[in-house]
């Protein structure tokens, strides 16, 4: 489904990704764990173009782009592939929870926005947040806000949904919530890559876990594996800084 080769991006003399290679298969759920500036998130980012990388193959469903050649069309249509969910929700202040979630079919799928409406309403049901679909986003809790953004990225029914550490902006109280609306879709064979600082959460959820640091996959394997019998060094002293609240 997923699949990227050797790819590369820096800012100024600082390398963030340093050949990554990615495969990713249908309805696989990926989680993604590693310190702070490890370039988890610069990831995902990249892979949805709102990054462009210095060099690499990015490869989703059939489309597939050279990133040092890509044309505005091959960039156009590799971003539709996926949807992103933020860590800071990245809603409309001015729109509605529903008009959040129906914006990108009426704008981009060009859909009636009757039609449109109608699939808000299901995707707000599905979240738990039917209740609140006239309600803006200055009304509704972080968590709220946070389902809101994830009806949004299943409307356009993506190859992919990413995560960018979906729960680090909540309170601890609307975490769980949040937590749960992803399992769900988990568990309906989406294809979910998810940055997350949430350990436990990521042992559950993924069928595979990478381990980054300093821009590189330093392990990737089983969860079990990962969080019981990691390989590495680097990965063993990271999880035993999270388990001393140190990251």
């Amino acid at each position: 489904m997923i699949t990227v080769k050797n790819l590369k991006k820096r800012f100024g003399d600082n390398v963030v990704l340093d050949g990554i290679n990615v495969h990713v298969n249908e309805g696989e759920v990926l989680a993604i764990i590693g310190p702070s500036g490890s370039g988890k998130s610069t990831f995902l980012r990249c892979l949805s173009l709102l990054e462009k990388p210095d060099d690499g193959v990015i490869k989703i469903a059939d489309i597939e782009v050279d990133v040092k050649k890509m044309r505005n069309k091959e960039i156009h249509q590799l971003r539709q592939q996926t949807s992103m969910v933020y860590q800071h929700y990245n809603l409309f202040k001015n729109k509605t929870a529903l008009e959040n979630v129906t914006e990108s079919l009426i704008i981009a799928k060009k859909m009636k926005k009757q039609d449109a409406n109608e699939i808000g309403m299901q995707l707000l049901e599905k979240v738990g947040l039917k209740e609140k679909a006239k309600q803006y986003p200055a009304t509704l809790s972080g968590g709220q806000q946070q389902r809101v953004g994830i009806a949004r990225a299943l409307a356009v029914n993506p190859v992919a949904i990413l995560f960018d550490e979906p729960t680090s902006a909540l309170d601890p109280e609307w975490v769980s919530e949040v937590l749960q609306v992803i399992k769900d879709i988990a568990e309906q064979k989406s294809t979910l890559l998810i940055v997350t600082h949430e350990m436990k959460f990521a042992e559950e959820v993924a069928d595979r876990v990478i381990f980054m640091a300093d821009g590189k996959i330093v392990e990737e394997n089983d969860p079990k594996v990962i969080f019981h019998r990691p390989q590495s060094p680097r990965t063993r002293q990271f999880l035993r800084n999270i388990e001393a609240g140190e990251q």
